[in-house]
């Protein structure tokens, strides 16, 4: 008979006595429509000391999932098993090894677009500074080449003249010829030669050219 007597609250749902749901009433609707502040027990924690306030960081963002190639990898696991099968049977029936499988691109790599060698995320950022730089070296110091040997002047050569030498082989050919007898080191012959190894043009072939 007693269990008659309650009444559910509209607020919370649970069932009071009729004087105990008139007390309970208006204090469950205050309860409920109260929104209470999210405890922080950051804050808690430093209250009373001389950190008073912490900079929130700010969420990371997520990066997006990369595509998984599991199928590419998947072959090119099926080919190097099949041809390292290839292999041993070769070595053992004696015959000539097979060529080796084309290697695979992986997809994840970024291609250097001055070497055209490929990378990964990380290194590929490293790789495309330094690589930019030694191309634009090379094609400076090409640049500076080929101005070089266009301007480089023509050398023109110079005429041989007559060294101390042939200077006295004239001298002992003139005494010869002036007493008549010439020493055979020093005949007009051998002054000849000496003067055609020089280039130097021999003139009349007289014994009193030099007279």
């Amino acid at each position: 008979a007693r269990s008659q007597d309650l009444a559910p609250c509209t607020t919370c749902g649970r069932c009071f006595a009729q004087d105990v749901l008139l007390r309970h009433d208006p204090i469950c609707k205050k309860v409920f429509n109260k929104k209470r502040k999210p405890f922080s027990s950051l804050k808690q924690r430093l209250q009373g000391t001389e950190i008073t306030a912490v900079k929130k960081q700010p969420p990371q963002k997520k990066q997006p999932g990369k595509k998984s190639n599991w199928r590419q990898h998947h072959e090119d696991f099926i080919n190097t098993v099949q041809s390292a099968k290839q292999v041993t049977k070769a070595l053992k029936e004696g015959h000539p090894l097979p060529p080796p499988p084309p290697p695979s691109i992986n997809p994840d790599y970024i291609q250097c677009p001055h070497c055209s060698r490929r990378f990964n995320e990380a290194a590929a950022e490293r790789h495309m500074k330094f690589c930019e730089e030694q191309a634009a070296r090379h094609a400076f110091a090409a640049k500076t080449t080929r101005q070089a040997l266009g301007k480089q002047p023509v050398t023109q050569k110079k005429t041989p003249t007559l060294t101390a030498a042939v200077l006295s082989l004239q001298k002992r050919v003139q005494e010869g010829a002036n007493t008549g007898k010439p020493r055979p080191e020093t005949s007009p012959g051998i002054l000849q030669k000496t003067r055609k190894s020089l280039g130097v043009s021999t003139g009349k072939k007289s014994s009193g050219e030099f007279g």
